[in-house]
């Protein structure tokens, strides 16, 4: 069955005629209520032009527009606008950041809805970088009421603020450009004196019309030495100060030497000047790098980008109600109210109040996720059902977004195996082709000397090792971009090569396979309990634990009850006293419970010590759902052509039965974390294992796995030992992960592969004369583009 289109975002109507918008006489059908009311007021504004000039649909409006609107009067606050609100003369300026453009028809509307408000004076929509600048009379009109116009019309505005980071990334692009545009200009007007004098258009003129030419390249060549080609030259140096060599050396050296022999030609008027290769070869490596930064800051702007999904502004809740206050000024164990539609201002944990909450700009994962009482939220996540009450838990470098920022920096500036390989290669390919100059000018020299010079400067430019330098940083940042994309962080260097190396994928149950939220399903008592107070003791002994069972029995807490000298056994169970009773938790083995191997539930016994005597007094049947995109994600691995294991501190017949619905066939349960560690190590003998964990009660055999893999976020993402993480609840993104890194694995070793194989190429060509210098500088160039062309590649990857 199809269904007809949204006409403002062309999204699927399911909801028959119950949104609808009048437009230019005719009922046009609307998705949602967020649509009708955004489609409505762009009606009412009397900008119908919208959808006559727009070339892409609209954004999908999912929160009720009015609900939005209550959210903006917090940016009025002069605290708040002074980080980005410049003032001059009582007009106010701010740059905004604006999503949900599409097209150049929504900078239009924008435009013409913002101008319509009294006390504006300026606005300028750039579709391109969605961005917007504005300034209007702040004695007439405030900035929430220009963010309430904008969100009217369906557009999500916010303070755009540059941070420090960025502010000198721009700095230096800004430089860069500078000399790279300088490089270009010069080497266009060397070219043209250099082609005129190549063809012998000049042969006929005098001696003195060819001087005047040299002198004119040397003046535009000058600059593009001197300032240009100044990052070559630091470069070099430092290197050298440090008793090392890298590509720069070669570059300075070719760069220089042709320059200084030009100069001394042009003033002596004899010999051959190389200005236009110079100019040239400086204009390519140039363009080269230039391209490699552009792929670094494409690559990473989403992870730079993370701290700016913390709101401004928190609503805190006090004695007299509630206020608005600026969200720095928030403090640990405050109280703040987030509205349906709001970000979370802080990390923290609900205290009252039921939702769902979107965390998908944190761990990839668009589907909401349910709150309720004591569940953990952290800043930055949308609250999309209803209000609750948050108590701040974190703040600044504590929080889930800064621990996540500082991880991708790790990984980012992490270098595989294969990397910190191709840099040692670099160092000694650029002494090798050093060594190789300096006889090949010696070997020139004696048989042609007016040719010793040109022949080695093409040497050097040929084969600076700029693609091999290239090869895999631009490669590996792409994957890490994409990794973040997906909610997926790495940790330690080498995940890109052990991801595609792996053929044994060993899963822990509770919290991999399964979702991990456990609840409490049939209470058999076999004592003098009832179910009241056999769940009541079993809570006040789980009281303080932080293992996912221990939480499924919060609900059934009775605060008369406490358990006192508590003791944990990894593995097994808790052991308390109550009322001078001692009591014990855990497995069978633990409590002295005799188990039936044909029931598939997942149990934990409660039993009471006497003398030494344990007597078992309830059983709880504990339930867990399977993940839904585990059974996928086992046969995705199998296709991929890795064996699959379970390896399972659960002892019960609820292991086999997760395994046979699963299509598992190896199965290990009632470990503890040395079984699941010795396990590993026995696989590892015959292949490459990954480990699936919760992070905390496997660290061992996360440790010990040749690839660790840890579910979840929060505090577990600071205190596991896991290579890779999945920050959102999806196992599915493991098999992306392995594809990624194949695919990257594969573009370093055809960028490798393209870097050594030209340079074994053009290096005869250029010994023996066959390679003039500017051909030189436009192959060495050309190789370098190719293999950040061929990185660039990863970005476009669907996953």
């Amino acid at each position: 069955m199809t269904h007809p289109s949204c006409f403002h975002c062309q999204e699927p109507v399911l909801t028959g005629q119950q949104f609808v918008t009048r437009i230019n006489d005719r009922d046009e059908l609307m998705c949602c209520p967020g649509c009708q009311a955004v489609s409505q007021a762009i009606v009412d504004a009397g900008l119908l032009s919208y959808y006559k000039f727009r070339t892409e649909p609209g954004s999908k409006q999912n929160a009720l527009v009015p609900e939005a609107l209550t959210q903006f009067s917090a940016y009025d606050l002069p605290e708040v606008q002074q980080d980005f609100v410049h003032s001059e003369d009582n007009i106010e300026s701010v740059s905004l950041s604006i999503d949900g453009i599409t097209c150049a028809a929504c900078a239009w509307l924008i435009e013409h809805k913002v101008k319509q408000l009294t006390g504006v004076s300026q606005v300028l929509v750039n579709s391109t970088t969605q961005r917007a600048m504005i300034s209007w009379d702040k004695r007439t009109v405030k900035l929430s009421d220009i963010l309430g116009q904008i969100s009217r019309i369906g557009y999500q505005a916010a303070p755009y603020q540059v941070d420090e980071q960025e502010l000198n990334n721009k700095l230096n692009s800004r430089k860069f450009l500078l000399r790279l545009g300088l490089a270009g200009f010069a080497t266009m007007q060397v070219m043209m004196f250099a082609l005129a004098l190549y063809t012998g258009y000049f042969t006929d003129l005098d001696v003195q019309y060819r001087d005047y030419f040299r002198w004119v390249s040397m003046i535009f060549a000058t600059p593009v030495v001197l300032y240009s080609a100044q990052p070559f030259y630091f470069s070099a140096i430092r290197t050298l100060l440090s008793g090392k060599l890298n590509m720069d050396v070669s570059v300075s050296i070719a760069i220089g030497g042709a320059y200084v022999a030009s100069c001394f030609a042009t003033v002596n008027g004899t010999g051959e000047v190389y200005f236009e290769s110079v100019s040239m070869f400086t204009f390519f490596l140039l363009l080269g790098r230039y391209f490699e930064q552009k792929a670094r800051q494409k690559a990473s702007v989403s992870s730079s980008n993370l701290h700016k999904l913390v709101p401004l502004t928190a609503h805190l809740v006090n004695d007299n109600g509630q206020e608005e206050i600026p969200a720095k000024k928030l403090r640990l164990n405050d109280v703040i109210l987030v509205k349906p539609g709001e970000m979370i201002a802080a990390d923290g944990v609900v205290i009252e109040g039921h939702t769902s909450i979107n965390e998908a700009m944190l761990t990839g994962e668009q589907m909401p996720i349910e709150k309720t009482v004591a569940s953990q939220v952290y800043a930055g996540t949308i609250n999309v059902d209803q209000p609750i009450k948050v108590s701040v838990t974190a703040l600044g470098q504590d929080q889930l977004v800064a621990e996540i920022i500082r991880l991708q920096e790790l990984a980012s500036n992490t270098k595989p195996a294969i990397a910190l390989l191709a840099d040692k290669l670099s160092r000694y390919f650029s002494g090798t082709i050093l060594t190789i100059a300096t006889i090949t000018y010696l070997v020139w020299h004696q048989i042609s000397p007016e040719d010793a010079f040109w022949v080695t400067l093409s040497v050097l430019v040929a084969t600076c090792p700029c693609a091999l330098a290239l090869a895999t940083p631009t490669a590996v940042t792409c994957a890490t971009a994409i990794f973040t994309r997906l909610g997926i962080i790495t940790r330690k260097a080498g995940v890109f090569e052990k991801l595609p190396q792996i053929k044994h994928v060993v899963f822990d149950k509770t919290g991999t396979l399964t979702c991990g939220t456990l609840s409490i399903g049939q209470t058999q008592c076999m004592a003098d309990l009832t179910k009241t107070q056999a769940l009541a003791i079993a809570a006040a002994l789980e009281t303080g634990s932080r293992h996912p069972i221990a939480a499924a029995f919060t609900v059934f807490a009775d605060n008369a009850l406490v358990a006192e000298e508590v003791h944990h056994k990894v593995g097994f169970g808790v052991r308390g006293r109550i009322d001078g009773t001692d009591y014990l938790i855990g497995n069978a083995v633990f409590t002295g419970a005799s188990i039936d191997t044909r029931d598939p539930a997942q149990k934990i016994w409660l039993a009471r010590s006497c003398n030494e005597q344990l007597e078992v007094l309830a059983s709880f049947e504990i339930q867990d759902n399977i993940r839904q995109d585990s059974k996928a994600t086992v046969e995705m691995l199998k296709q991929q052509g890795c064996r699959i294991s379970i390896a399972s501190g659960d002892s019960s017949g609820h292991v086999h039965q997760l395994a046979k619905e699963l299509g598992i066939d190896d199965v290990h349960s009632g470990l503890m974390p040395a079984d699941k560690l010795a396990l590993v190590t026995r696989l590892q003998q015959h292949t490459r294992v990954a480990m699936f964990g919760d992070g905390i009660n496997d660290a061992p055999v996360l440790a010990g796995a040749d690839l660790s893999v840890a579910m979840g976020s929060g505090s577990a993402i600071a205190k596991n030992s896991a290579d890779l993480i999945l920050l959102g609840d999806h196992l599915s993104r493991f098999t992306q992960a392995v594809s990624v890194a194949k695919l990257t694995t594969q573009i370093i070793r055809q960028n490798l592969a393209w870097a050594l194989g030209y340079n074994a190429l053009i290096l005869p060509l250029a010994v023996t004369g066959h390679v003039a210098p500017y051909i030189a500088a436009i192959g060495m160039s050309a190789s370098s583009l190719i293999v950040v062309g061929n990185s660039l590649r990863l970005l476009r990857v669907k996953v």
